[in-house]
């Protein structure tokens, strides 16, 4: 049989092949894309019940864009930086920088705070309270010259020309339309998600665990208040402004860092326009205190030790100091080195391990 017969052949042989397949090659149909208003499961073990905003319910795909956009680094000018880099879930969400660095490289005026049980914050948002609720405070980082330095219309453009968005913000709200109060709200949902309830000091409160003795020492020292007249059963009084729950008191406060002459930042005075408000700073939660360094809103301090010793025995009297702060400057906290140890020990305690490993608060890409 010679090529030519061979070919006539196999093309015979084809064509019944082709003939045969009646079926036509149809490609996948596209995914269709649904609003999904499932709600969020949202666990705080034994705090108390949050505060949770009426007209922004969590839900997880809220919470999933949230995540998304908090990750996002096409929200800073050069697509350099996102949110999660200056708070950084391994550090309690918070910066081990004194000053973040922004996309044009120049430090921000104040430490960055940790975002974590925001839902149980009360008082506004930033170190001075000039966001009044957590969605202003989740896009103005965005705008700011010394962070991420972008215009919303550009970061909206950017989003707008993803599909990846377009569709995550159908699931969230019904449609594609991207917008910078969507935008906010989500991020405003994924922060609020993220919670911190399970350090060792909770172990212990639901009788799971048990401190050990210097702990036990530094807890009461922590609950125990200062008494000038009998030093041997005076504590380190920290329960006035780090109690509750969440360990702080939804107050803005000058805690003597400096005196008069030695204010540099007037802090919550620059929103309200009260003299009585000058050098006066949130009080931060100390859940995950281990993980937080450096201190105050001018970062200021970089160890515990430094801290316990600042309140021990560096009050600075001032016109706007706390007067329970200032009613310890004359004589210091009585604190010894032990007593000290001991202090710095139960604050470990207030570290969460569960917290710092969550998947659920992780980069999503």
């Amino acid at each position: 049989m010679n090529k030519y017969a061979i070919l006539l052949i196999l093309g015979f042989i084809t064509c019944i092949i082709v003939s045969c397949d009646d079926d036509p090659v149809v490609n996948p149909p596209m995914e269709e894309i649904l609003q999904d208003t499932t709600l969020y499961n949202f666990s705080y073990g034994a705090l108390p019940s949050p505060n949770l905003p009426d007209d922004n319910i969590l839900t997880e795909q809220g919470v999933e864009l949230g995540r998304m956009l908090f990750y996002e680094k096409l929200l800073s000018k050069d697509a350099t930086q996102s949110c999660a880099s200056c708070h950084r879930q391994e550090h309690g969400f918070s910066d081990t920088t004194r000053f973040s660095i922004g996309v044009e490289g120049l430090p921000g005026k104040r430490q960055a705070m940790s975002v974590f049980n925001m839902a149980w914050n009360s008082n506004q948002f930033f170190w001075d309270g000039r966001a009044h609720l957590l969605r202003d405070q989740a896009i103005l980082p965005i705008q700011d010259e010394l962070e991420m330095d972008e215009s919303l219309d550009n970061v909206i453009s950017k989003l707008s020309d993803t599909k990846m968005y377009q569709d995550q913000f159908t699931r969230v709200y019904g449609d594609s339309d991207i917008t910078v109060d969507r935008m906010a709200l989500a991020m405003e949902q994924f922060m609020l998600s993220i919670v911190s309830y399970d350090s060792k000091y909770d172990q212990w409160k639901s009788g799971t665990t048990e401190l050990t003795e210097s702990e036990e020492r530094g807890r009461l020292l922590f609950e125990t208040e200062y008494n000038p007249f009998f030093p041997d059963f005076s504590g380190a009084d920290c329960q006035h402004c780090h109690g509750g729950a969440n360990f702080e008191n939804d107050l803005y406060m000058n805690n003597g860092l400096d005196d008069d002459s030695g204010f540099v930042d007037i802090g919550r005075e620059a929103v309200t326009s009260d003299m009585q408000d000058r050098a006066k700073f949130k009080v931060p939660t100390l859940r995950n205190i281990e993980l937080t360094a450096p201190y105050m809103h001018d970062g200021r301090f970089q160890t515990l030790e430094e801290v316990i010793d600042h309140y021990n025995e560096g009050i600075h009297p001032s016109s706007t100091v706390d007067e329970a702060i200032l009613a310890t400057s004359a004589t210091g906290l009585f604190l010894t080195e032990n007593d000290k140890v001991d202090l710095v020990n139960f604050l470990k305690t207030l570290t969460d391990q569960n917290f710092l490993n969550d998947t659920r608060y992780t980069n999503p890409f």
